[in-house]
């Protein structure tokens, strides 16, 4: 996927257009210095090689939504497992 982002456009920003940049978008949050102190670095987990066996349509339809269905399908068993999604 190619990077679309003017960085030389962002590089001539200032802090305080940086900072009401991030005001105005909804989805953006500016991380303070209490933030900082209290963030933990969280490795994640190793990744086992195992085989599994699915239903071809399973596959397929995982496959064409693009790029890192096997992300995909360990992002789907977490959820169960940590009780977000809950399987019909």
């Amino acid at each position: 996927m190619k990077d679309r982002s003017d960085w030389d456009r962002v590089r001539k920003l200032s802090d305080a257009q940086i900072r009401d940049a991030v005001a105005r978008d909804p989805d953006a949050v500016m991380l303070d210095e209490d933030w900082l102190r209290r963030a933990k670095v969280v490795i994640p987990p190793k990744k086992q090689m195992v085989a599994l066996r699915l239903d071809a349509d399973i596959v397929a339809w995982l496959r064409d939504s693009g790029k890192g269905y096997q992300t995909r399908i360990n992002a789907l068993l977490r959820a169960v497992m940590d009780g977000r999604l809950v399987p019909k």
